[in-house]
């Protein structure tokens, strides 16, 4: 009888802790899915006032450390205070504002996304546990898990450009984002003011008219819009690009080491290609047309030729350098 006693107590006292500890499961997990809650909620709120959230060390804990997740979050770190010279992070940092803009205001919008922002000087111990060494860099945070490879954005290969930036979301979120850019009226202004130049200029010479009909002029004017479209001079109006740069070892260098991306004093280097080799053309043109002294003919066929072969060995190996894998060279590698 003591025995029965004894049994039905150690039953009832196993039976209480495990309610007890089901119990306090149970408020844990109620207390996970309010925190939770509570950070999709402040994250919704702090997007709501701007498309991308400012993170610091506790923030960047707080919201993307901290688990459980059920939202990817797209981070930028970049380096954007004045002193750190970074004129690719601001150039950056403008087409993820406009991804970050267009998404907010796009029908795919939903608390599953965030886009948010590090600065090296807000947090720099974000930089350090992540063993970031340069900016900026683009990374996905996903709702599961740790990020993979295929998580660091290569801006190297696809470049930072608003467009790119939205199908590498799309590709790790399966969230599509269609870019909406604000309208830029500098381009049309431009062009409304040189039209209304010429036309001054043509009416102050309206009683001459000649040089309207002179070719060379209009042959030059036609090779340095071709000189300045194939080097990439666009490209630097819309990104930006600094003049030279400074790898970390110190060392200067004057072309990018990649095809996506430019320098401003390798669009001169370029110029200076393109036109020693069309400069090679006319010298080989002269020659054969010229009615000249046999000599005077047989000196520019042989300048025109040494530039056209030296010049465009210089551009096939400058594209070269920077289309890793390209096979073709001629006389230099």
């Amino acid at each position: 009888m003591e025995c029965r006693r004894l049994l039905f107590i150690s039953i009832f006292i196993v039976s209480f802790s495990c309610l007890c500890d089901a119990d306090a499961q149970s408020a844990a997990r109620k207390k996970e899915v309010q925190s939770l809650s509570e950070r999709v909620q402040q994250l919704t709120e702090l997007t709501s006032k701007r498309s991308v959230i400012k993170l610091t060390g506790d923030r960047f804990r707080q919201f993307v450390r901290s688990t459980p997740r059920n939202y990817s979050v797209i981070i930028m770190f970049t380096a954007l205070s004045p002193q750190r010279q970074c004129l690719i992070c601001r150039n950056a940092n403008d087409e993820f504002q406009i991804v970050a803009n267009s998404f907010r205001y796009s029908p795919t919008y939903s608390n599953k996304l965030f886009f948010a922002l590090v600065d090296f000087d807000d947090g720099p111990d974000v930089f350090q546990s992540l063993k970031l060494n340069s900016a900026p860099v683009f990374m996905h945070f996903p709702a599961k898990g740790k990020p993979k490879k295929n998580d660091n954005m290569d801006i190297q290969r696809v470049g930072f450009g608003a467009e790119a930036i939205a199908r590498w979301v799309n590709e790790r979120t399966d969230i599509q984002i269609r870019i909406f850019r604000p309208p830029n009226y500098s381009g049309a202004m431009v062009m409304i003011a040189l039209m209304a130049l010429l036309l001054v200029l043509v009416y102050l010479r309206r009683n001459n008219l000649d040089f309207l009909y002179n070719t060379n002029t209009w042959a030059i004017a036609a090779l340095v819009f071709s000189f300045a479209m194939t080097s990439g001079q666009m490209w630097n109006h819309i990104r930006g690009p600094p003049f030279v740069h400074k790898s970390q070892t110190g060392q200067v260098t004057y072309v990018h080491g990649s095809s996506q991306g430019q320098l401003v004093l390798e669009t001169y280097i370029v110029i200076l290609l393109n036109a020693s080799v069309v400069v090679g053309m006319i010298l080989l043109n002269e020659a054969a047309t010229n009615k000249g002294e046999i000599k005077k003919r047989r000196v520019m066929c042989i300048a025109g030729l040494v530039l056209v072969v030296v010049f465009f060995s210089c551009i096939l190996s400058l594209f070269r350098a920077k289309a890793h894998g390209y096979p073709y060279s001629f006389l230099f590698k």
